[in-house]
């Protein structure tokens, strides 16, 4: 319905849009996961059917997001700036029209009042006014860089690369599923032609450059009827025009539209003669889909595999990446490495370089820059962190998609530990690339995930998709309501090579391409010593979500007891104290004082949670739930650190983020404290200068997160 308080009369466009948009609003409210993401999807098609839509389009997202700023000192009203704001950029970012410069202005003016909300709703804003600012100055510039980075078409003007890869969950994929996302998902990978694209950058970026001055149609036939290389020249100078506008910023846009129209006009000359009659454009309104790599995810080496294959190809032409470099894990050196103190490693090369360089010359004093490179996520929320770190210089970025459940997020933050920890003693890839995390929850087992303001049962192998759900609400409508989907899919017979049957792609693009606000989810170390033979050993993990131990010859008592308390509720006379756990652990206070628990009465099980901070509005925490066999004695309590140790010679069952393959039997003794990120190990003989230590010593957050991507991200 069309808002009555309206104080501007809608075209009929405009009001068929407003619907659009409030209908996409209410879908966040629903409770049915089968309704959500259809209305926001259903508006993508809208406008690449009719790409002049785009223009109502934003009109009507502005005087939204203006009487959201009127609304401004409810907290609640905040909530729907986000899907406003990202499907604003994606409008602009999708138009097959010029945008009117008065409109861009006042899109200009509106977003900047928005920078007074908090974070992270300010910080969303932040970014999309800075798209906007860059489409001002040289309309058609978001297509371009969008479209050449994940096409990675090649030219000496814009050397950005992007790579997509989804690593799916072997534990919740079978074989016909498996095999029916990975044919939807890589659908348009046997489409892929380069001449194709740059044809498509060229024509969207003079349509929007030029406005009506541009004849779509004659423009799309002229351009079909040119040779391969000719097309490849146009691309190239229409590439290098938006570089050199972007450099020049405002002070450049009439040059830039002067090199547009001769381009425009080279073209039709070029083409004379080679074209038939206007039957209309052949080129489809529709952002091309990048290339994506689905396998599933039975090795943890293989993301490595995946991100040094890429680097590598990224940078063939340079000597700083050889295959020496992606075979090191193999070549002794990083085994080397670990069983030594780093120092002594630079010893040693000091000392003895021939011997070193002889077999392979693979690891080097990391320059001051390389290892502040490994933190400058961290240190990029200090005030004046542009001192310490220069302009970031990767010019690739590798998109990693996860998919499965809780277990899949725990494999990954073993594996993301593991890539910091390799890049900390040889950096390889972080100076070359940029890694972007994104989650799609998916489980074989039916389970519906929560609503946004109740969280998952313990039961639930979703909670992590539940907690993203709760954080961004945009995304629990359009990323967690994706299993149904991916579920049809076993049950479809054939796949149509149309985009309308790719809904599934068309929103992991979308997700690709605005989520891009992480929510860092603290990881926790997790330390074990274990007896095997009557030999003590011990076993270092990480885990993201969850950790249980159970002494499994207790786990029978604990039924049989169970059963007798529930049909004996009145009759808990039975009292059963053999001391079986020790337990201390920091205390949630001011003071991290310890607290020693003599011993835990009959506890034959400890469930223990992450509550990230994003959720509790204070610190990361564990939520830890001693389950003994008698009711009365279950206890909860929140700390960061604790330690568990067994009695009476007694043997822990150990399993990490709900994951039967990441089980350890025979363990005497846990100790858990939030995981240091081994990329924050400095060392200021070699890393920074004594004046700089103590103030990113001080400042800087030494806890590893993983960074899964969200349309909000977190509040500060």
């Amino acid at each position: 319905m069309v808002d009555p308080t309206a104080d501007v009369v809608l075209s009929p466009v405009e009001t068929s849009l407003y619907n659009n948009v409030q209908a996409l609003l209410k879908e966040m409210r629903s409770q049915s996961s089968s309704q959500k993401g259809v209305h926001r999807w259903s508006l993508q098609k809208k406008l690449e059917d009719d790409p002049s839509c785009s223009v109502s389009l934003i009109r009507v997202l502005v005087k939204e997001l203006d009487k959201k700023l009127k609304r401004i000192h409810k907290p609640q009203s905040y909530t729907h700036v986000i899907p406003m704001l990202h499907t604003l950029y994606y409008a602009v970012i999708q138009s097959g029209v010029m945008i009117p410069s008065s409109l861009y202005q006042t899109v200009y003016e509106c977003l900047m009042k928005l920078l007074i909300l908090p974070s992270p709703y300010s910080a969303v804003a932040l970014r999309t006014l800075r798209s906007i600012k860059m489409e001002m100055n040289t309309p058609g510039s978001l297509y371009q860089k969008r479209v050449t980075a994940e096409q990675n078409l090649n030219n000496n003007h814009f050397t950005w690369q992007e790579k997509v890869f989804v690593l799916a969950d072997p534990a919740v994929f079978s074989a016909p599923l498996e095999a029916a996302v990975r044919k939807h998902l890589e659908a348009s990978n046997f489409l892929r032609d380069t001449t194709t694209m740059e044809i498509s950058v060229v024509l969207r970026v003079l349509q929007a450059g030029l406005g009506t001055s541009c004849h779509s149609s004659r423009l799309a036939q002229a351009l079909e009827a040119l040779e391969k290389h000719t097309v490849e020249k146009y691309f190239q100078e229409v590439v290098s025009a938006v570089e050199k506008s972007m450099k020049h910023g405002a002070g450049g846009r009439t040059i830039y539209l002067n090199k547009l129209r001769y381009i425009y006009g080279d073209i039709l000359t070029a083409s004379k003669g080679r074209t038939t009659l206007d039957h209309g454009s052949v080129c489809s309104n529709a952002m091309p889909f990048p290339e994506i790599n689905f396998l599933l995810w039975s090795d943890e080496d293989d993301l490595w595999d995946l991100l040094a294959d890429f680097a590598q190809c990224s940078h063939s032409n340079s000597a700083s990446v050889d295959e020496d470099e992606k075979g090191k894990r193999d070549s002794g050196i990083e085994r080397d490495i670990k069983e030594s103190d780093p120092d002594d490693t630079l010893r040693s090369l000091a000392t003895k370089p021939g011997s070193v360089i002889k077999r392979r010359n693979a690891f080097k004093s990391m320059k001051p820059a390389d290892r502040l490179s490994l933190m400058q996520e961290k240190i990029d929320v200090f005030p004046g962190s542009s001192a310490v770190v220069k302009e970031d210089r990767r010019r690739h970025t590798a998109h990693v998609v996860v998919m499965g459940d809780d277990r899949v997020l725990g494999r990954l933050a073993r594996t993301y530990h593991s890539i910091r920890e390799r890049e900390s003693k040889h950096l390889l890839l972080t100076r070359k690339l940029k890694l972007q995390l994104y989650y799609v929850p998916f489980s074989n087992v039916e389970s519906l995930l929560s609503s946004p303001d109740s969280p998952c049962q313990n039961g639930c192998r979703l909670s992590l998709a539940s907690t993203l759900g709760r954080v961004d609400p945009w995304y629990n409508s359009n990323i967690n309501s994706l299993g149904a989907t991916i579920s049809k899919l076993a049950e479809m017979t054939s796949i149509l090579k149309s985009q309308q049957s790719l809904p599934l792609l068309d929103t992991l693009c979308y997700y690709l391409r605005c989520g891009m606000q992480p929510v860092n989810l603290p990881l926790y170390s997790v330390k074990m010593t274990r007896s095997s033979c009557g030999v003590s050993s011990v076993v270092e993990d990480v885990f993201v979500s969850h950790l249980d131990a159970d002494i499994p010859e207790f786990r029978h008592l604990k039924e049989k007891f169970t059963s007798r308390f529930s049909e004996f509720p009145s009759k808990s006379t039975v009292e059963l104290f053999a001391a079986v756990m020790s337990v201390s652990y920091s205390k949630m206070s001011l003071s991290k004082r310890k607290v020693k628990m003599g011993e835990a009465p009959m506890t034959c099980g400890v469930m223990i949670t992450s509550e990230p901070a994003a959720l509790t509005s204070g610190e990361d925490h564990l939520t830890v739930r001693f389950d003994s066999l008698n009711p009365g004695y279950n206890t909860t309590i929140q700390t960061q650190n604790i330690s568990i140790r067994t009695m009476e010679h007694r043997m822990l069952s150990v399993c990490l983020d709900k994951d039967s393959r990441r089980t350890y039997t025979d363990v005497l003794r846990i100790e858990i404290s939030p995981c240091l990120d081994p990329g924050c190990s400095i060392r200021s003989r070699f890393s920074v200068s004594q004046e700089r230590e103590p103030l990113i010593s001080k400042y800087l957050d030494k806890v590893l997160s993983l960074p899964i991507n969200t349309f909000t991200g977190v509040t500060a």
